[in-house]
This record gives C-alpha cells, structure tokens and sequence, in this order.
C-alpha cells in the first residue's frame, strides 16, 4: 500500500491481528482500516496506523484469527426470525436429560394458550443417551401445555395438550404423504411421520399462536444476533413453508428501514401454492426485480421450490421418494418463465434419480430459452450422481450443499450403507468438476444455524455424533472450507468483489473468533464461536475482552420467551476459555444482565 496525499481518518482501526483476508493478492494481513461500511485500508501496523485520527476508535485484536464475515448460502432466516423467540433451541444440548430438563422449565413459565417449541438443529446422535425423548416423558412434563418437537423432516412429537389445541382425534384421516400414529383403539399418540411428506408436520407447527408485529421484530434481531455471536454476517434466505411473500417480509422490510438488519440477507422466493407455482411467478417477476434493494436486504430470485411436484423430502428414514410424472411438464413452464425473465433460481434437490430428470427439463429449457449466464442452483444434492455433474456445469449451474448429513448421516447409513455414503454429497467431485459450491445449514428445522458445526463437517467428514462418513477424498482443508464460507459463498448472491474477503473497497464486514480455526483439534471447532463480529463498519457483537464494544441485546418479548432464559445453541461443553461463562448445564456469554433488567446474572454465572 503506498502513501496517498490526503489520507482519509479511520472511523475504526484493528491492529495486531493474525487476519486471513481470502484475498490471494494479498492473503495476510495484520490491521484494517475502516470508514463507513467499508474496509480502506488492510496492511501491516504501519500501514495501516497512518488512518489513525483524533476520533478513530483502536481495537487491539490481542494477536487473534480475524477473518471475513461468514456468510451461509443457504439457511432460513426470516422464516427463524419471526418465531426465534418461540422456540426452545435444543441446538447443541448434551443429553436428553438436559433437554427435558429445559422443556420442564419452559412448561412451567409458559402461559396458555401458547404453546412450548422444539423445532429442529438437534438429532438423538448428539445426546449422551444416544436416543429421543419419548411421548411418555414429554407428557409427565407437560399434562396441560402444548409442547410441540419437531425432529428434522422425519417426525413431531405432540403431547395430548398439543392433539387437543390441534384438533386431532380418532376420526382425524392421515393427509397425503403424512401419517398420525395411532395406539391399538385408533386414537393419536402424539407422534407425526413423513412418508415421506413434511407437510404434515409444517401444517401442524402453524397452527400454533404467533407473535405480535412487534415481538416478531424483537424476535428476529434477536435471531440476527445470535447469528452474530457466531461470526455470521451475511446470509442467502431460500425461502420456506408458511413463509409468504410479501405478507411474511414485512418485519424485515421494516427492521431495513430502519438500520437495524445485522445479517445481510439475500433473499429467494419460494411458491406457496401446489398447481398455482406458475401464477406465484409471473406476479413476482411482474413486480419483482432480481438483485434489487439494499445492500442488507436485496432479491436474489426464485426457489428453492419451483414446483411442489419436484420436491424430494430428504427423509432418509424413509424410502426415497418416486416423483410423479407430472413433474417434467410443471417444472418446464415454470423454469422456462424464469429464463426468460432472466431470474436466476434454485431448486430443492435431493437424490441423484431426482436431478437427473431435473435436469432433462433443464437441457430442454435451455434449447428454446438458453440459460446463457444465468445463475441457478441445486441446493442440497446429496446423491448427485457424477455424470451429473458434467451436465450441471455445462448449463452453467453451481451446487449449495449443506451439512444435513451431519444430522442424519446415521440414518443415511442404517438404510443405503456406508460405502454409498462416503459421498453425500460429492463435493471434492462437484469442485473438481469446475463448479461454484456453495456451503451451508439449512437451518433451523434440520440442521442447527451453527456454522462451525458446518465447518467441522466440511473438514472431519463427521457427524454430530462422532460417525465418520467421509474418507479423505471427500474432506476439505480448513483453508478451502473457510474460503467457500466466505468469499466463495458471496457468488451466490451475485455479490463477489463486495463481500467475503477482507480488502480495500470491500464491505467492512469481518469476525474474530474465539480460538484460531486453523490451529484447533478438529473436535474443538464445533465448539467456536465469535469475540467480535463487525458487520458493514458497526460493531454487532462483542464478548471476552470485547464486551464492552457490543451493543447490549433487546430483552425477548414476550417475557416467557425461552430465549430470555436458555440463550440460543446451547456450548455447554465448551472448554475454558477467557470471557466464557458457565451455569448448571448451558454455556455462553453473559449477557443476562441485559435480558433480566439488572446489573447481575440470576444463572449462577461464573468467569473463568
């Protein structure tokens, strides 16, 4: 970096950083300079230093790992905002005794008529007991109050309070795809299966009571925040069930107006309408513009459901799924119209026998309206076989994987066996192939929106509970894992050369986390989070020798939230760490000062 004449001042300055900028012109770096939502400066100490002004604010980094803001391709985040504070994350909890522990006492504060909820980021493989809680335990807890459990796509535990709130009995008929269980006299027990459909359990979760407007806003800053704390600064919304537009993107139209979006999102849309998708996108494209908005809050195209007829539920308890033959004539219209509207799409993608067809109506599309460069993505593709592959990136495609197999990997196995799972998916092949992978949760009804747990599984091959799936040629290093949360993810929001990277010109977004990704054992990196995340310029998270910096967390409304009492995911096995609290069961960072109203924490807190 050469001196330049007149020297713009530095609204904030970090030095003495050990920072990977995923700039390959210029990959390390040790202090930055920001002003505005923009990095201007990232160089060595005495570069950099000649931003300081009388006004500049000096944060000395303490030699830690700084890196570009993370950034998940593919993640539901507005449909999570609007009930984040609803839910009881079991996200990270050790054992079945802890978490039946946290509903007990969730049960016990929450008031009627609303009900208790567990919906996804959690499996049985993470707990101590290796199993699920049962309908029997769930009811000795909760006689009266509704609880609902969503367990990935497979199945939802309701106790009796929740069948009566929804109106289930004996007479009660199973909808398509779906099955109420049902004891020996035909009455409901409180268990709900896919075979193989997850309308079933999707229809019963929004029967329950819903936040106010304003406890919607309160809720999804919160969710934003907790996305924070683990270096999340950007995200890609794939839309989602019960998530319509425009009537459910009101609370983040709002929160954009008024400044107070701390996650970029990109958001897709997603049809609500079985045998009306085509209708739901001529509107859109009517009145729609891809790529337009803010840079916080912006449109990024169709999906990930282009057609009910296509979905593939990735049930892997169940058998796959034989779509009907109606699909090729659907998917046709509805892709060809997005071409032609130059929209850029994405599209739920499971099983390599369902993305072989999709992309002969691909192929097909592309002989009448050539795709040329347009930007479209199968998301997930698990069992992508691998001449696939070539066919993808002959269209011009890209994949988003996510880490899904890390939360059912043991069921994958128990039904197709360990050989086939060695690539699920196959994303050594996918890069090798020449194509743009995405990486990601698929938060919150499946996966957990811990990104590090994503990380983990990118590197180790991994699941939660420990089971090895992947041998080494399907495993990333740390660096090119990191890269594509990061600067590579940002092409699939058409945002590369604004976002990922840690560069002059660059959005100032960027997380220090809370130990050295590149240096840790592999089991300790599902345990990091963030010690200082910055998101265009604004300081939206700080603990450890940051607190000070951070901007203080809303209290959740309604008051009973569970978040006001357990937090989000649950670090508890954490190891000791500088900043880093603990109580009986649930890890974190103590901000409940800020959550209760007073100057102490009521949870037994103690720094190490």
């Amino acid at each position: 970096m050469s001196r330049e004449t007149n020297i713009v001042e530095a609204e904030i300055l970090i030095h003495n950083a050990n920072i990977v900028t995923m700039d390959e012109a210029n990959p390390m770096a040790t202090a930055v300079a920001i002003r505005g939502d923009r990095f201007i400066a990232v160089g060595n100490e005495s570069e950099v230093m000649q931003y300081k002004g009388t006004s500049t604010k000096v944060i000395n980094a303490n030699k830690r790992l700084m890196i570009p803001g993370l950034n998940d391709s593919h993640i539901h985040l507005i449909r999570g905002g609007l009930n984040f504070n609803l839910e009881l994350r079991w996200d990270g909890v050790p054992s079945v005794a802890d978490a039946l522990r946290k509903l007990k006492q969730q049960v016990d504060r929450t008031p009627a008529p609303h009900w208790v909820r567990v919906v996804g980021g959690w499996t049985e493989f993470q707990f101590q007991e290796r199993r699920m809680p049962t309908l029997e335990e769930i009811n000795r807890i909760a006689p009266d109050t509704p609880v609902f459990i969503l367990n990935l796509y497979r199945q939802a535990f309701l106790n009796k309070a929740a069948l009566r709130a929804v109106g289930y009995t004996k007479d009660t008929p199973n909808p398509p795809g779906g099955e109420i269980q049902r004891d020996k006299k035909g009455n409901p027990t409180g268990m709900l299966i896919a075979r193989p459909n997850a309308a079933i359990l999707y229809a019963t979760l929004a029967r329950g009571p819903k936040l106010s407007f304003q406890d919607q806003m309160n809720s999804t800053r919160l969710f934003m925040r907790e996305l924070n704390r683990f270096g999340i600064t950007s995200v890609i919304d794939a839309g989602g069930g019960a998530q319509n537009y425009p009537d459910d993107y009101q609370v983040f139209e709002e929160l954009d107006k008024r400044g107070e979006i701390t996650v970029r999102t990109a958001y897709n849309l997603f049809t609500q309408h079985p045998d009306q998708e085509l209708d739901d996108f001529k509107t859109w494209t009517t009145n729609t513009k891809p790529y337009t908005g803010s840079p916080y809050y912006r449109h990024n195209g169709a999906g990930e459901m282009l057609v009910y007829s296509a979905a593939d539920f990735e049930d892997f308890v169940e058998p796959r799924p034989e779509l009907p033959a109606v699909m090729e004539s659907e998917l046709f219209k509805v892709t060809e119209h997005l071409v032609q509207n130059r929209w850029p799409f994405r599209l739920h993608a499971t099983y390599g026998e369902s993305i072989s067809r999709f992309l002969d109506v691909f192929e097909k599309v592309n002989k009448e309206v050539p795709f040329k460069e347009l930007r479209w993505i199968l998301d997930h593709a698990e069992t992508i076989q691998e001449r696939d592959l070539e066919r993808v990136a002959e269209l011009g495609g890209s994949i988003a994987v996510q880490n899904r197999m890390a939360f059912q990997g043991e069921y994958f196995v128990d039904r197709y066996g360990s050989q086939a799972a060695e690539n699920t998916p196959p994303i050594k092949k996918m890069l090798s192939a020449g194509l743009n992978v995405g990486v990601g949760t698929d938060a919150t009804r499946v996966a957990s929106y811990n990104p590090w747990v994503s990380l983990y599984w990118l590197v180790t091959g991994k699941t939660v509970g420990g089971l090895s799936l992947y041998p080494a040629s399907n495993r990333l290093d740390r660096q090119q894992a990191l890269y594509m949360y990061t600067a590579g993810n940002a092409w699939f929001s058409a945002e590369e050369g604004v976002k990922g990277q840690i560069k002059e010109g660059q959005y100032a977004d960027l997380s220090i986390p809370s130990a050295n990704f590149f240096d840790v054992p592999d089991e300790e990196i599902k345990r990091i989070e963030s010690v200082l995340t910055v998101v265009g310029g604004k300081i939206v998270y700080g603990t450890a020798e940051f607190q000070k910096l951070s901007p203080p967390a809303p209290k959740a409304s309604p008051d009973w939230a569970p978040y006001n009492f357990f937090g989000g995911y649950d670090n508890s096995s954490k190891i000791e760490g500088s900043g880093i609290l603990t109580h009986k069961s649930h890890l974190h960072t103590c901000n409940h000062h800020h959550h209760h109203g007073s100057g102490f924490c009521d949870l037994d807190c103690f720094v190490f």
